[in-house]
């Protein structure tokens, strides 16, 4: 067991000093505005170098720091979370190549390199999700590779067509590209490819699919790795998309993606699905305000969202291991007195969720609102903003209602406490993160003060939904619309927001069933019914029947010959 933790402890050591020194570099690197391209000769063929070409700048330094230091606090807290896995060395080893897989693409400027990251972090994704061999596990990393594959396709496509501008260095290109049909068809496939990967509307459902795994790696997945690449795909790629016309669907979609889960969260009892919603509804968040035009806020509400969603999932995994894998949150209640350091820093990074002043996700999204009502938004994209925000408030209040100060109604048997030293290291440091790491990022992101100047009723709009929204998921906490009978008065609106508008129904039974049982009609009518027989079974029937008449023939006996010859005669005659 010994070497075990060895394997855990180094792995913990290395990611947080090439983490820490890279949030260093990137602070040095934003101060005096650097920017490095290595180049990396691999091999060289026939008088054809294969280079591996590396960018260095704020952005990807501060941004690799952030997911090195969030991976090294998941797998600390995974010592003790999987201390009874016989496989936890196997365990890390894919957190391990899940993260490299994010510095590939987080560091790399060329298309073709970044696709393996790409393609790394859809792959090891589906062995982490399946890491629990179950069949509804197994259902959940079909759902979550299939779903990313859709994106893979349209990243390779616009791999193609970037053929037309000589390189596959898109930094180089893209503030270049223009409005040709080349940059557009390029500029259309990673919006594809992004809103796959970060679960946009249509390709939602795979999010909370991917709970099935094991709760570090929702705690890494869901904070700074899978579904933040195609936000960081954006950031990349802004200055394209914002010139070739599709900025607004980006911000339709991000935005409906934004209200969807935020009403979806209110009406569900799993602890891990309402904390993926809010996952998807920040998202959502990043993608509206990049299609706006301002990359560098969408990075600022990624940073500060991974830090506090990465507590939030750890605060729910040391809930749910102590509850003896219980998730369903109508089983909980009361944890403030079982468990106070969790549910201290549980409130403190649902509060940052919700942008209370002066934690991490304040200093994000109150910019992102105030943005937002000093642009030329429609009303439609005004009402995803602000109603939204309300609704965050609102699921997060009735979470922490179920949770941490309603009930008891817990079993008598469980032994609840957190006295895991491991798991609460890694939880203290998140939150003197969430807390002070909003403000520490405005300083470096925004180095000039902003003064944004708005009508009173806009300034506090913020404010006012927010209590509107937290009153509303006081009085949701008393409603349990599974059990009531009020519940059935509302059966259809609820079943259709608790369901993310029936898209797992379509995602699995509309666009995978359907064509399957198609498919298989197809195959039994057609592959094993017309072509076999007209085909090689046809073949081999009437060859296998030549070839026994024939050596019936080759029988040594007169009278086969005989008749043999006579039935020739006769047939002859007879037609």
């Amino acid at each position: 067991m010994s070497w075990r933790l060895n394997v855990c402890f180094f792995s913990f050591n290395f990611l947080l000093f090439f983490g820490l020194l890279s949030l260093f570099l990137g602070g040095y690197f934003r101060l005096y505005d650097l920017c490095y391209f290595i180049d990396w000769y691999v091999c060289s063929i026939n008088s054809v170098d294969i280079v591996m070409t590396f960018l260095f700048d704020w952005m990807s330094l501060i941004f690799m720091g952030f997911v090195l230091f969030i991976s090294s606090m998941v797998i600390l807290y995974t010592r003790d979370y999987m201390d009874g896995d016989v496989y936890i060395v196997r365990f890390v080893l894919l957190v391990l190549l899940f993260v490299l897989s994010m510095m590939l693409l987080i560091i790399s400027p060329n298309m073709v390199s970044i696709l393996l990251g790409w393609d790394g972090l859809g792959l090891v994704s589906y062995l982490l999700v399946i890491y629990y061999q179950s069949s509804k596990s197994y259902g959940s990393g079909m759902l979550t590779v299939m779903s990313n594959r859709l994106g893979d396709v349209a990243f390779l496509l616009g791999i193609a067509w970037m053929f037309n501008f000589g390189s596959w260095n898109y930094v180089f290109y893209v503030d270049m590209m223009g409005e040709s049909l080349e940059a557009c068809l390029v500029s259309f496939m990673m919006i594809f490819a992004a809103m796959t990967k970060s679960a946009q509307i249509p390709f939602s459902s795979w999010l909370p699919a991917a709970m099935a795994a094991p709760t570090p790696v929702s705690a890494l997945v869901h904070s700074s790795t899978l579904v933040t690449a195609g936000v960081y795909l954006m950031i990349r790629f802004n200055s394209l998309v914002m010139g070739s016309g599709f900025s607004f669907y980006l911000l339709v979609v991000g935005g409906a993606t934004m209200f969807m889960s935020g009403l979806g969260a209110n009406f569900e009892f799993d602890l891990k699905k309402i904390i993926a919603l809010s996952t998807l509804s920040q998202l959502g968040l990043m993608m509206s305000i990049l299609s706006m035009g301002y990359p560098d806020l969408a990075f600022f509400h990624l940073l500060t969202h991974a830090l506090f969603k990465a507590l939030l999932f750890m605060c729910a995994g040391s809930i749910i291991h102590n509850l003896g894998d219980c998730q369903d949150i109508r089983y909980m209640g009361s944890l403030i007195g079982y468990m106070p350091v969790t549910s201290a820093c549980f409130c403190v990074s649902n509060l940052a969720l919700c942008g209370m002043p002066f934690l991490a996700g304040f200093y994000s999204k109150d910019l992102i609102l105030e943005l937002s009502s000093l642009s030329f938004l429609n009303l439609v994209s005004f009402f995803f903003f602000f109603f939204s925000t309300g609704l965050t408030v609102c699921y997060t209040l009735r979470l922490l209602s179920f949770t941490v100060f309603g009930g008891p109604y817990m079993v008598p048997s469980n032994c609840v406490s957190d006295d895991s030293l491991n798991m609460n290291v890694g939880m203290y440091f998140m939150v003197f993160m969430s807390v002070v790491g909003g403000s520490f990022l405005s300083w470096i992101i925004f180095p000039v003060p902003m003064m944004i100047c708005l009508p009173f009723l806009l300034k506090i709009l913020a404010l006012l939904v927010s209590i509107f929204g937290a009153i509303a998921g006081y009085f949701f906490s008393f409603y349990s619309y599974s059990y009531s009978l009020i519940g059935l008065f509302f059966l259809v609106p609820s079943s259709f927001s608790g369901s993310m508008w029936y898209m797992p129904y379509l995602s699995t039974r509309g666009v995978c069933v359907g064509p399957l049982s198609s498919g298989q009609v197809l195959l039994d009518s057609f592959d094993h019914g017309w072509c076999e027989l007209l085909g090689a079974q046809g073949f081999y029937y009437f060859f296998r029947n030549v070839s026994r008449f024939v050596q019936s023939l080759q029988i040594n006996l007169v009278k086969a010959y005989l008749f043999s010859f006579l039935f020739f005669v006769f047939v002859f005659f007879l037609f």
